[in-house]
C-alpha cells in the first residue's frame, strides 16, 4: 500500500536533526503553529492511524503534532488572539478536530485556565492604588477666603477720585489712597492714623511711604490678612498683633518701617530726627526697650542731629537688646555707630553730676 500524504510528511520530518524547528503562523495555515518534533515511535503509530482512517490521517497528525510539543503552552498565551480568530473562521474543521482529540482541547483549556486564574493571582498581589492626600492643596474654608473683586471695591470707596483736568485730557490718573482716604479708612476702622495698628496693616501692606496706599499694596494686605471688608480687617488685628511678639516678624516690622519713613518722592536715604523719633515710638509700643525714652531724650535735646542713618536704626535694635539699662556693658571698642557713643558719654556725664552734686549746696 502507498503511503499517504501525513506519512510522507513524516518522513520528511525524520531526515532532519532532532533540534525543535519554530513554525510561525500564516493566514490560511493551522498546522503550522506549533513547533515539529517527532520520534520514531511517534512514526509508526501515525502511520497505523494513517492506513486505518486515511481521510482523517492528516488532521490527525497535525493535532498530535501541535500536542505533542512542551512549548505551545507558550505559543497559546502569547498568540492566544490568533489561534480563536482561526477558530471561528473555521468553524465546521476545528470542530471535526476537537470530536477527534477531546483530550488534546481539555489539556489546553486546562492551561488557558491555569494562565487565567495566575494572571489573576498576579493582579491581586498588585496594591490598589490610592490618591495621596498629603500634598493636595488644602482648599481654603469660607472663613479664610476673600474675594479681590471685593477688596478693590473696597478700595475704590477710599481711593482718590480722578480730576477733572486728567480725564478731560485723557491722561492716566494714579489710583491710589492718598491722605483722605486714608482718614476715612481709619476712621471706619475706628483707629487713629497713628495707631499701631494702622502701621500693622500698613506692614502687611509692604506700603513703600507714609500716606499713601497704592491699589496693589491695598489688595496685597487685605490678602494676607484673608479680609475683604472692614469688619474682616478690625477681627484680624489681634492676631496681627500677637504675630509681632515674637521676635522675627517683629524685626521685620522694624526694618521695613524705615523704609517706610522715608520721602521716596525726593529720594530720601536718611530718616529725618523727627520722623525717627516718632516711628520709635509707635513700633515699640508692646515691646518698649528700658532706655528707650533716655535715647529720644538725647535726640530731642540735641537739634544737630538731624537724621538718622540706616544702619543706625537697624543696629539700635540690637543696641537696646544687648546694653543693658545702666549701659555699663557698652564697650566703645566695637563696631558701635558714632552716635551711640555720644550717647553713652552723655548718660555717664548726666550720671557722674548727679552723683558729685551735693545736695545741701
Amino acid at each position: 500500500m502507498g503511503k499517504c500524504l501525513s506519512c510522507l510528511k513524516d518522513d520528511q520530518h525524520l531526515k532532519h536533526s532532532e533540534q525543535p524547528v519554530e513554525h510561525y503562523p500564516t493566514s490560511g495555515s493551522r498546522t503550522n503553529i506549533a513547533i515539529a518534533y517527532h520520534k520514531q515511535k511517534g512514526e509508526a503509530n501515525s502511520r497505523d492511524v494513517c492506513s486505518q482512517h486515511p481521510e482523517t490521517s492528516s488532521i490527525r497528525n497535525s493535532v498530535e503534532c501541535s500536542s505533542s510539543i512542551p512549548i505551545f503552552d507558550r505559543s497559546t498565551t502569547l498568540l492566544g488572539g490568533r489561534l480563536s480568530g482561526d477558530a471561528s473562521s473555521n468553524g465546521t474543521k476545528h470542530s471535526s478536530i476537537m470530536g477527534v482529540t477531546g483530550g488534546t482541547s481539555g489539556s489546553a483549556t486546562g492551561t488557558n485556565n491555569s494562565n487565567s486564574a495566575e494572571k489573576k493571582s498576579f493582579y491581586a498581589r498588585i496594591p490598589p492604588l490610592s490618591r495621596p492626600t498629603s500634598h493636595e492643596p488644602r482648599r481654603p474654608s469660607s472663613k479664610e477666603y476673600c474675594s479681590e473683586t471685593k477688596i478693590n471695591t473696597l478700595f475704590d470707596v477710599y481711593r482718590e477720585p480722578p480730576q477733572l483736568e486728567a480725564v478731560s485730557t485723557d491722561e492716566e490718573t494714579e489710583d491710589v489712597m492718598l491722605t483722605e482716604g486714608i482718614q476715612r479708612f481709619c476712621a471706619d476702622l475706628d483707629l487713629s492714623p497713628d495707631d499701631f495698628r494702622v502701621l500693622l496693616f500698613a506692614w502687611k501692606c509692604e506700603a513703600e511711604t507714609m500716606c499713601k496706599f497704592t491699589r496693589s499694596e491695598f489688595v496685597r494686605g487685605c490678602k494676607s490678612l484673608r479680609s475683604d471688608s472692614i469688619k474682616g480687617i478690625i477681627s484680624k488685628f489681634p492676631e496681627l498683633q500677637k504675630e509681632v511678639q515674637e521676635f522675627d516678624h517683629f524685626k521685620n516690622l522694624y526694618k521695613w518701617a524705615f523704609k517706610f519713613g522715608l520721602d521716596n518722592e525726593v529720594g530720601q536715604r536718611i530718616l529725618p530726627a523727627d520722623m525717627a523719633i516718632l516711628l520709635w515710638k509707635l513700633v515699640f509700643e508692646q515691646r518698649q526697650p528700658k532706655i528707650l525714652d533716655r535715647w529720644l531724650a538725647f535726640l530731642e535735646c540735641h537739634p544737630s542731629i538731624r537724621g538718622i542713618p540706616r544702619d543706625t536704626w537697624n543696629m539700635f535694635l540690637n543696641f537696646s537688646e544687648t546694653i543693658g539699662d545702666d549701659l555699663s556693658t557698652y564697650d566703645d571698642t566695637e563696631a558701635w555707630p558714632s552716635l551711640f557713643d555720644d550717647f553713652v558719654e552723655y548718660e555717664n556725664d548726666q550720671l557722674n553730676q548727679n552723683i558729685t552734686k551735693d545736695p545741701k549746696q
